[in-house]
């Protein structure tokens, strides 16, 4: 068979399968001369193409084998890794212009933000540097805890806090969170309003904020009908000059309910609508109404919702140290929360003070009114507020402002 390796097959014309063994190394071996010699012409004949069969040897399959036992011992052992980058949200943070204001020394430096939620995880290596208070509401754990689904508390706290990938907005805030909400059977976050209520307050007396942020929302009181103890706490807390900001909710669409979700409602109160990339409206962010659950007539700057921010498609710490995706005025509302500690930091006379009204709380929320995008449209939308959240628009309104007096 070896003398056979250098040769060539050609087919009978009459029976393709007949096959002829011809040297192409023989002179004056042309195609035209085979097609004639072999009864082709005038068509030219093609050879047969040969396969060639793979032969396995014992040599070859030890290698083979000795390559995919040294392939399992490097992967066990990670010599070699290979890391997709993780995606961010870094748009968000420039559509907000909140970058610009860090790149002034803003950080949240000396000022005291709580967050109601569902706890922290506070392993997660984006957070170990904080110093968190810890309030839980649920089981009474002294350490930090998520109770949530898909550690709802742990993304926020992400978004203001995080010093590893993503940065936060406001990463040096003195923060506490106090765990109120924990995930029910269908997966959804919840607590009681009596829960909250007692959160707000703890915020304010105990650990004496300067910001509440609420990533939460349930639904407002009717005319006739009794205020919500988180509704009622929240009033207690702006009267005393004491931020909240709030979600608008996330029943937009035809199940809105054809308010902004309690205790955003509260007149003091800034509730947050959520925007996607784009800067369009989020489907599901909820519609303010034009009437207050006394019935009377909301007047600027307290229309709800009073501004929208980035809330679709964010990313922000999860559990087991895991980066998470998630949508909702919960995301918008750390955005605005997280700004306006920038903004107490800069202005440090609006932040409240013993014995305080909400004087400044009205300076702050009237510059919010006059610092959103030039572009949209002027006055209050129902569903988009005042406009989009701008954190450099809204640092130099205040900058213009009167001075206000919180005493």
């Amino acid at each position: 068979m070896s003398d056979l390796r250098g040769v060539e097959y050609l087919p009978e014309p009459t029976d393709r399968s007949m096959l002829s063994a011809v040297d192409p190394t023989v002179v004056d071996h042309e195609g035209s001369w085979r097609s004639e010699v072999m009864g082709w012409a005038p068509q030219q004949v093609r050879p047969v193409a040969r396969t060639r069969r793979s032969s396995v040897t014992i040599g070859g399959l030890a290698l083979f084998a000795l390559l995919v036992a040294l392939g399992m011992v490097a992967w066990q052992n990670q010599w070699y890794v290979i890391e997709l980058p993780l995606p961010d949200s870094e748009w968000a943070y420039e559509a907000t212009t909140v970058r610009d204001l860090q790149e002034v020394g803003l950080s949240g430096q000396g000022v005291r933000l709580c967050m109601v939620d569902t706890g922290v995880d506070a392993s997660h290596e984006a957070l170990k540097h904080v110093n968190i208070t810890f309030k839980d509401l649920i089981d009474g754990s002294a350490e930090p805890v998520d109770y949530g689904s898909v550690a709802h508390g742990t993304l926020m706290s992400g978004l203001l806090l995080s010093n590893t990938h993503q940065h936060g907005i406001s990463p040096n805030v003195t923060f506490a969170m106090v765990a109120a909400l924990r995930a029910g059977s269908d997966d959804a976050n919840s607590g009681t309003d009596a829960d909250v209520a007692d959160a707000i307050r703890w915020c304010q007396f105990e650990f004496q904020a300067d910001i509440i942020s609420l990533s939460l929302g349930g639904s407002t009181a009717r005319v006739d009908e009794r205020e919500g103890a988180s509704s009622a706490a929240t009033r207690q807390a702006t009267d005393a000059g004491v931020f909240v900001v709030a979600a608008a909710g996330n029943d937009g669409g035809p199940s809105d309910d054809g308010d902004v979700a309690s205790p955003g409602s509260a007149r003091l109160a800034i509730s947050v609508g959520a925007t996607d990339r784009t800067g369009s409206l989020w489907d599901n962010s909820s519609t303010g109404s034009a009437l207050d659950s006394n019935g009377e007539l909301r007047a600027s700057p307290h229309q709800k919702p009073e501004v929208v921010a980035p809330g679709v498609n964010i990313i922000s710490t999860g559990d087991n140290n895991r980066w998470y995706s998630s949508s909702g005025t919960s995301d918008s509302t750390v955005f605005v929360a997280g700004t306006l500690a920038l903004l107490l930091e800069a202005y440090p006379h609006l932040k409240p003070q013993p014995g305080g009204s909400s004087a400044c709380i009205e300076t702050v929320k009237t510059a919010l009114m006059q610092s959103v995008d030039p572009n949209e449209p002027p006055g209050h939308d129902v569903h988009r507020g005042y406009g989009s959240l701008n954190a450099q628009a809204w640092y130099e309104a205040l900058a213009a402002a009167p001075m206000c007096t919180a005493s």
